[in-house]
């Protein structure tokens, strides 16, 4: 079973800040491939679904950014998870914006949710780094993550999230290594995939 967290901060104040980049990848997964509704869970919201044979559940932590670790400890000990099965979607401010990064492990590097995270269960899960941009002025950041993305930034946003929900199965195959050719893939503009 895989367990796929998308961080973000609950609320439609939020719904479309960049921080909630998390949030809108597990959306996009959820809508894609007909997960259940989500019901509320470990302080959070969770739906359940499959990837082929594998069982999947996605879990939105409600419990606001800073304290996402207690809603994602309460699943994996729940469902005794080994964290090589967490995968957690998030903002990231050091990788251009549209871009994503796969990493296993690791410091938080500041990013509070993971921070929190990291207080409650075991630091080797996933991170699936979904790049929003730095504004450039380490005052501006707060600013910067807590603000909705422009219509702008719909130009890569909306194909990002397109091509995150359509390689998410490859999370259960191969991991990160699969899941990332496959966004690149989808996303090139010659891309003959549907």
């Amino acid at each position: 079973m895989l367990l796929l967290v998308g961080l973000g901060n609950p609320g439609s104040k939020y719904s479309n800040n960049r921080h909630n980049i998390g949030f809108m990848a597990v959306d996009e997964i959820i809508h894609r491939h007909n997960f259940s509704p989500a019901k509320n869970r470990f302080q959070g919201e969770m739906a359940e679904g499959r990837f082929g044979s594998e069982k999947v559940m996605t879990l939105k932590p409600q419990t606001f950014m800073n304290l996402s670790g207690q809603s994602v400890g309460e699943a994996v000990r729940y469902f005794k998870l080994a964290p090589e099965n967490v995968f957690v979607f998030h903002d990231e401010l050091d990788i251009p914006s549209g871009k994503v990064k796969f990493k296993t492990g690791g410091g938080h590097a500041g990013h509070n949710g993971l921070r929190s995270i990291d207080q409650h269960m075991d630091k080797n899960y996933h991170r699936i780094r979904l790049g929003i941009g730095h504004p450039g002025d380490k005052n501006q950041v707060s600013g910067h993550v807590l603000s909705d993305f422009s219509k702008a930034d719909k130009t890569w946003l909306d194909p990002l999230l397109d091509a995150i929900g359509y390689a998410a199965p490859e999370l259960s195959t191969e991991g990160g290594t699969k899941f990332l050719n496959t966004v690149g893939l989808r996303l090139k503009p010659n891309s003959k995939e549907s």
